[in-house]
């Protein structure tokens, strides 16, 4: 039945989706506006109703170090955030909540949109159409939640960014009807004009603040919610921006029959005419429920005036002790509706039928192989979304770039054409350390990167737009590539300015060790991207890993000389493998080539390419089993940062 109403809302979309009779002031205000909206086309769509009876939560606060030896007596109380809170929105209106900081209005909206654990949820608050709600769930199915923070891809056109939102989440249309709905969204968000402009952020220019959160609001409503909800859409935002936002979800209100709920501070009288209900909250009791006439009323029958410089809801705030207080004493019967039965059954019959359909779907999927077609896609969208990141990301590409460049260049001139003899032996070594820690040190530049789609891969994850394993999947396709190149451009100045072996399957080999541990490099930085809270943590994080995987290289200590309790460290060291490649590559053919000799007419070899290699404890030509040793720390550190990711994404509610 879902998949019926989203199809023929498709097809009354012929015309767009924009209202301009949000509110009967409307028409003097829209000028302000960057966009004009032509008369809404005619739905086929139920009405929804959300009702919400004595809603309460409390949190256990976190237990100190100070409480651990305390009696459970002395046990800090839970802290009631929300008590007893009773309110009904209706579709086609707007339902603001309201209160000074600290009132539980991001906490409510929450627990609505379905963002709680199972446990925290009580089934018997929250009803849609007098339908019960019984599990978070259900709730996330049926909202889309806009947060306060517009996570986007700053890198990203505005369309690309709905486009992408629509091929992850509109699963069961075709190409060009996602075109269609992204064409129609833009018009109805008003952004046809900046189509084509970059998110943007700090850095990169883009669009407006306004235009940011208009795309947020279209990356939430693009699989048509029935409830959408709102934390503070208008923050950070001047006047004028705040207003076309609100005047915005007005006309998606009215023209898609939407119930909307939003968190808002301080609103203007013009925001003020497109605000049907207020809910007031007060230390997380209800200080009114209703309109702004009613607020009016339940003001002056208090005996209070409202000043004419200031709104009644201002004013509420300013006395919100006294009309909770009154509230209280007031019965909850007043969140009855009496239009509630008109339409209860038939969502009873359309949520049996989306679940009818789910499970057909899932059975589908696993007689079918669906899925599989349908995680392939994923991995494409993800790829392509990666490369176009990467693209446009020039800091990073011109960094990666000459970093390798002038990198083999610079050494290539500091290790002009090592000799073949003692001192040559003990530059080469040097050389390779040193190559080693420049290679996989040159991947830090990406953890801002990742720190910042991260936020992104989060909100989508957690919305079930894709699976993080596809995330990952696809960023190890884009980067192999990538760094392949970055490979190359090292190898081929460095390898013949230092003159190391000059065979062709010897250079192939080196080009291939680097490529590793660039990979390497590049899988240790994502997985500590993804346990690291920020830059500055996740930087230094980086530092001392590699730091400590240098120490105990066996460069600057013996295998021997390492104590038994850091032995491990040794082996799990990414400088180690590569350094063992990159010496056997290099003597392994030369072995019995003498590099040092005694003086005097009894010449003696005093040094073979033997002998460097038994240093290091390389009896025998095991080159391959270290590339296979350094695949298996490739793919390692990414299963641990997909484990990682996947595990907060589960918990995450956004």
């Amino acid at each position: 039945m879902a998949n019926f109403l989203e199809r023929s809302r498709l097809d009354d979309d012929s015309t767009v989706l924009y209202s301009s009779t949000a509110s009967p002031h409307e028409s003097t205000t829209s000028s302000s506006s960057s966009y004009h909206s032509p008369s809404p086309p005619r739905h086929c769509t139920t009405p929804y109703r959300l009702a919400v009876r004595n809603l309460s939560h409390s949190i256990q606060p976190k237990r100190k170090l100070s409480n651990l030896f305390r009696r459970p007596s002395h046990q800090q109380k839970p802290t009631n955030i929300l008590e007893s809170v009773s309110f009904v929105a209706k579709s086609s209106e707007i339902l603001g909540v309201v209160g000074p900081s600290g009132a539980g209005k991001s906490t409510l909206l929450r627990i609505i949109s379905g963002r709680i654990s199972n446990s925290e949820f009580d089934p018997k608050c929250i009803s849609l159409n007098d339908h019960p709600i019984s599990t978070p769930a259900q709730l996330r199915r049926i909202c889309g939640f806009v947060t306060q923070e517009d996570n986007l891809l700053p890198l990203l056109t505005v369309k690309e960014t709905l486009m992408f939102s629509a091929r992850f989440r509109l699963r069961e249309m075709t190409a060009k009807e996602k075109e269609e709905r992204v064409s129609l969204l833009l018009e109805e968000l008003g952004l046809s004009h900046v189509a084509d402009s970059y998110i943007g952020d700090e850095e990169t220019r883009g669009i407006s603040g306004g235009e940011r959160k208009r795309v947020s609001i279209g990356v939430d409503v693009i699989h048509d919610p029935k409830i959408l909800l709102l934390d503070e859409p208008t923050s950070g935002l001047d006047s004028t921006s705040a207003l076309q936002v609100i005047e915005l979800l007005a006309s998606m209100a009215k023209a898609r029959q939407r119930t909307i709920i939003l968190t808002i501070h301080q609103p203007s009288y013009r925001i003020l005419e497109y605000i049907s209900s207020f809910l007031l909250l007060s230390r997380g009791l209800v200080a009114h429920s209703g309109s702004l006439s009613s607020m009016e009323e339940t003001i002056s029958h208090k005996g209070f005036k409202i000043p004419d410089q200031i709104n009644a809801l201002e004013f509420a705030m300013e006395i919100v002790r006294v009309l909770e207080d009154s509230n209280n004493a007031k019965s909850l019967s007043s969140c009855e509706d009496p239009e509630a039965p008109a339409y209860s059954r038939w969502l009873e019959y359309e949520e049996a039928n989306e679940a009818g359909q789910e499970m057909k779907n899932g059975a589908d999927d696993r007689s079918m192989g669906c899925c599989y077609y349908w995680r392939l896609s994923e991995i494409i969208y993800l790829s392509w979304r990666f490369w176009k990141t990467i693209y446009r990301t020039k800091q990073l590409l011109l960094a990666r770039t000459m970093q390798a460049i002038v990198g083999g260049l610079g050494l290539g001139s500091v290790f002009l054409n090592v000799k073949k003899d003692e001192n040559g032996v003990a530059e080469r070594l040097g050389f390779f350390a040193f190559s080693l820690s420049f290679l996989l040190s040159s991947t830090v530049e990406a953890l801002p990167i990742f720190l910042q789609e991260r936020r992104v891969l989060m909100r989508e994850a957690s919305r079930g737009a894709y699976k993080v394993s596809s995330y990952i999947i696809a960023n190890t396709l884009v980067f192999i590539p990538f760094l392949l190149v970055v490979a190359l451009l090292f190898a081929f100045p460095v390898y013949w300015l230092v003159g190391l072996n000059p065979s062709i399957a010897a250079f192939t080999f080196f080009v291939i060790i680097v490529w590793l541990i660039v990979l390497m490099a590049s899988s240790l930085v994502l997985f500590l991207s993804a346990v690291s809270p920020d830059f500055i943590s996740g930087n230094s994080l980086i530092c001392m890993v590699l730091g400590a995987f240098f120490l105990f290289s066996g460069y600057f200590i013996p295998k021997e000389n390492i104590p038994r309790y850091w032995i491990f460290m040794y082996y799990v060291s990414l400088y180690k493998y590569p350094l063992d490649c990159l010496l056997i590559n290099e003597y392994w053919s030369s072995r019995r080539q003498c590099f040092s000799r005694n003086q005097g007419p009894d010449s003696e070899c005093l040094l073979t390419g033997r002998d460097v290699l038994r240093s290091r404890g390389l009896e025998e030509e095991g080159r391959w089993t270290n590339v296979g040793i350094m695949l298996g720390f490739f793919l390692f550190y990414r299963v641990l940062c997909w484990i990682i990711l996947a595990r907060k994404a589960s918990r995450t509610m956004l």
